[in-house]
């Protein structure tokens, strides 16, 4: 969208360009700042089923910075498609802060073209409901997000229904991976 200002005034340039950033989405926010960075993403999702990657790719231009995205929903397959370690898993479950550390960090490789892997990884693993399979409070959320600069793990405790739950993690996946560039 562009503010066209009235004849004769309106809005400074630079206020105009203002208003114009701040009614972008965070998706189209990301992507600009990958674009801006040469950089690319790949994501590994499992409580958000492949919502982040439909966020990401739902912005126009998108392909220029998004590699793709993998969905482990299984445990044995964080482990085959991304890399996670089986004894992680074993001993702390799919649902835990170093199993998205490794989930991003996977997906960076396996989401590789020419032997370069993604700039950033973006992971989520959670408890959406209506129940827990191990105990840990539904709501339980954790966001990994990897650079060349380092790797980041948000955990959260989020109140909501299922949908509400997922939705808010697919926003906070996002902006986490923004403020992360």
């Amino acid at each position: 969208m562009t503010l066209v200002p009235p004849q004769g005034g309106g809005l400074p340039d630079d206020a105009e360009i203002t208003l114009v950033r701040e009614r972008r989405s965070d998706a189209e926010r990301l992507l600009a700042r990958l674009r801006e960075l040469g950089w690319t993403v790949g994501v590994a999702e499992s409580l958000t089923g492949g919502l982040v990657t439909s966020a990401l790719v739902s912005v126009p231009g998108a392909s220029a910075v998004v590699r793709g995205g993998i969905v482990a929903y299984a445990p044995g397959l964080k482990h085959s498609l991304l890399g996670v370690d089986p004894t992680l898993l074993e001993a702390h479950g799919a649902v835990h802060p170093r199993v998205a550390r490794q989930m991003a960090e996977g997906v960076r490789v396996r989401l590789a073209l020419g032997g370069e892997p993604c700039d950033v990884g973006i992971s989520t693993t959670g408890i959406a409901g209506p129940d827990s399979p191990d105990g840990q409070p539904v709501g339980t959320v954790h966001i990994g997000i990897a650079t060349p600069l380092g790797t980041r793990v948000s955990s959260l405790e989020l109140r909501g229904t299922r949908e509400e739950i997922r939705a808010e993690t697919v926003r906070r996946a996002v902006r986490t991976a923004l403020e992360a560039l």
